[in-house]
């Protein structure tokens, strides 16, 4: 079943997201990059401004040194996000670097991996992830300069990742720089996440305020796409 993500950057635009049916509020800094991390304090505002069972994540940016990352991803797990999210960049998106993060992780929180499709990583680290202690793995885009993910890879790339992620126990996400049109296309593969930031603001500026109706738009087309699964599965019963 594929969920929504959305990302923002403070507690107002958490309960909007909230409110207008994200089914997962990720904290993260877009003036900072892809993965930019909010400090402490306001992610844990954000987290303190949402029902208790609300799922939420934060990002702990995509430093190359792995005791930095995994430092700073401690920290953000101390702030009761359900998820914390790692970029792992050309030198972190390698086995050895992801067997080095797990030991300094230590299987403290839950802990997602984030590879950037604009760098050409290998996506056939699922195994190293799940052995490294991960809980999940997403794609994304590094640069976001209106490259979208669905222009970096093609659909079976797509689906070889989310099927591997599934065949080892994985959670899934994809993201970049994707449109609410992207929503039919990209749920049909089945990942667990479907992840927004700019493609829901005003104007599309990432950097901008979230627009309530985007949301709603992307919410209720995710809904009905769950809907019309349930309905076929139900007939081929």
């Amino acid at each position: 079943m594929t969920r929504l993500l959305v990302s923002v950057v403070d507690n107002a635009e958490a309960r909007l997201a909230h409110a207008q049916g994200a089914d997962l509020v990720d904290a993260k800094d877009p003036e900072a990059g892809a993965l930019g991390a909010l400090p402490l304090a306001t992610i844990r505002s954000i987290q303190a401004s949402l029902p208790d069972d609300a799922i939420t994540s934060a990002v702990a940016g995509d430093d190359d040194d792995v005791g930095r990352l995994a430092d700073s991803a401690l920290a953000i797990a101390t702030t009761g996000v359900t998820f914390v999210k790692l970029g792992l960049g050309r030198t972190m998106a390698r086995v050895a670097s992801i067997a080095e993060l797990g030991r300094r992780l230590g299987g403290h929180g839950r802990f997602i991996a984030v590879l950037f499709a604009d760098e050409d990583p290998p996506l056939k680290l699922t195994e190293a992830l799940l052995e490294a202690g991960f809980a999940g793995a997403m794609l994304d885009t590094r640069q976001k300069k209106g490259i979208r993910l669905p222009d970096l890879m093609t659909v079976g790339q797509l689906a070889s990742f989310i099927s591997d992620c599934r065949r080892f126990g994985l959670m899934s996400g994809l993201a970049g720089s994707l449109r609410v049109e992207d929503i039919e296309a990209l749920a049909v593969l089945r990942p667990d996440y479907l992840g927004f930031r700019g493609g829901l603001c005003l104007a599309g500026d990432r950097r901008g305020q979230l627009d309530p109706q985007a949301i709603d738009r992307a919410a209720h087309r995710l809904q009905a796409i769950r809907q019309s699964g349930q309905i076929d599965g139900e007939r081929a019963a």
